[in-house]
């Protein structure tokens, strides 16, 4: 995103129209829900999207602040923006997220440039506060509000491609991983009430959407807050059952939290994509022990069995952290090894981030960050390895992608997806030939495998 220069600040604001905002949400997919949500709202109080900070009259960074890295780059980004407003001072600046609830009064007393600081739990109040709030004033609410639960149907403006969404199906997080701020800034795990997420989901395929991406903190905990509450199960035979949803997908679950029933359900829907992702983190019970995870080295390959054998045809995203204090050289061998029997079709590696606040910013010894990069690095070249393989092995193959628009590669390419690549984080198929249909699946004869990606052709029906 390119900062703006003496040049463009200098541009007239003639056709900036009142009531038009342009959005920014960084970090996860569960933070875009809160920012669709939010431009929900603003569109039933009668505003537009603008498609560039200059047409907008209201500027809105909804921030990510999981690790300092993500930190940085939301303060970079809210910097960004003020530019834009120096240079139209008519234009009013609105910072949300996760970066507010967690420095809320630093960021006030720091970014002055900001007109309105709203955090997890207040933000669906920004339609009221805009229409009430005058300018020269900066609002602040960061703590203001109980725990945002979401427990009616929310007003959604998509931020996706149509053919995709993401549903987050519960708020929070009750685990105690020593390493996470998430629960000192989301608060604890609540699930959202099955009708309303059935509401959402019906309203969101009537819009055309095929793919339906389940999110939270921990997706396989859905329900185990509220005393005879439907589970996860249920939750999924419920969303098999609409009309036009033809792939529902689950992220971020937890690798202690995957049963028997789960898995009978995922085998016996077709609907739902043979895929699950859970970040293990490490492979080794002491560095599991201090992480605060829950579960053993044992259990994780109990648990990877476990999923072979009930979707032999599945795939398995992990994410895995290295550097974390008192991380030796054994300890990542374990790691290592784990990596190398279960192998996971896809897999993404970090550094440990020292967290102000988390016991683990406290443990030693410490990491050199040299070596841990290098152990990233090394993480990166035996992954890479085992998806070279896999994708070799589907060249030739026919399968159903689901595709997406143009490839942000090449204006001259459409790109999809396979049911086994969630959006973003797994690559693409790129389409070279025949009749593609943006927003449809469609049968894709795979004709080349690149690192991460593979390229394909449409099938026609006929030729199949």
């Amino acid at each position: 995103m390119a900062l703006i220069n003496s040049k463009t600040s200098t541009q007239k604001t003639e056709n900036r129209k009142q009531k038009t905002v342009y959005p920014i949400s960084l970090g996860c997919p569960k933070n875009l829900v809160d920012t669709e949500i939010m431009l929900g709202h603003l569109a039933r109080a009668g505003w537009e999207v603008a498609a560039s900070p200059e047409a907008a009259s209201l500027l809105l960074v909804n921030t990510c602040a999981f690790i300092a890295a993500a930190s940085q780059e939301a303060v970079d980004t809210i910097l960004e923006m003020a530019r834009h407003k120096e240079a139209d001072p008519g234009k009013r600046l609105v910072v949300t997220g996760c970066l507010v609830q967690r420095y809320g009064p630093e960021l006030v007393a720091q970014l002055q440039e900001v007109d309105y600081f709203l955090g997890v739990h207040d933000f669906l109040r920004l339609p009221e506060i805009l229409q009430t709030s005058g300018p020269g004033k900066t609002t602040c609410l960061w703590a203001a509000g109980p725990p945002l639960d979401y427990a009616a149907p929310q007003p959604r403006y998509a931020a996706t491609p149509q053919a995709y969404a993401y549903l987050k199906i519960a708020e929070g997080c009750s685990h105690r991983c020593t390493y996470c701020t998430i629960p000192a800034i989301r608060g604890p795990y609540r699930s959202r009430p099955l009708n309303t997420l059935l509401a959402e989901a019906q309203a969101l395929a009537a819009a055309g959407v095929k793919e339906l991406n389940l999110v939270a903190q921990d997706t396989t905990a859905y329900g185990r807050d509220r005393k005879k509450s439907p589970g996860l199960p249920e939750l999924l035979q419920e969303l098999c059952g609409i009309q036009g949803l033809e792939w529902i997908r689950l992220l971020y679950g937890h690798p202690a939290r995957i049963t028997p029933e789960l898995l009978q359900t995922m085998a016996g829907h077709p609907q739902i994509c043979p895929y699950l992702d859970l970040p293990i983190q490490h492979g080794h019970d002491e560095m599991l022990r201090r992480l605060g995870r829950g579960y053993s080295r044992n259990s994780i390959l109990e648990t990877c069995r476990l999923i072979r054998e009930y979707l032999p045809h599945g795939v398995l995203r992990t994410t895995v952290m290295v550097g974390c204090p008192g991380e030796t050289e054994e300890h990542f061998t374990a790691l290592l090894d784990l990596i190398q029997e279960v192998r996971f079709e896809h897999l993404g590696v970090f550094l440990y981030s020292p967290e102000t606040g988390t016991p683990a910013a406290s443990f030693t010894p410490p990491v050199p960050r040299r070596l841990a990069r290098q152990r990233a690095g090394l993480i990166k070249k035996i992954q890479a390895r085992i998806v070279k393989e896999r994708l070799k092995s589907l060249k030739g193959t026919i399968q159903p992608v689901l595709v997406e628009g143009l490839s942000p590669e090449s204006d001259y390419l459409l790109a999809g997806r396979l049911i086994t690549q969630a959006p973003e984080i797994d690559g693409q198929v790129y389409i070279t030939a025949g009749a593609a249909r943006i927003g449809e699946i469609q049968p894709v004869r795979l004709t080349r495998a690149l690192p991460y990606d593979l390229v394909g052709e449409v099938v026609e029906e006929s030729n199949q």
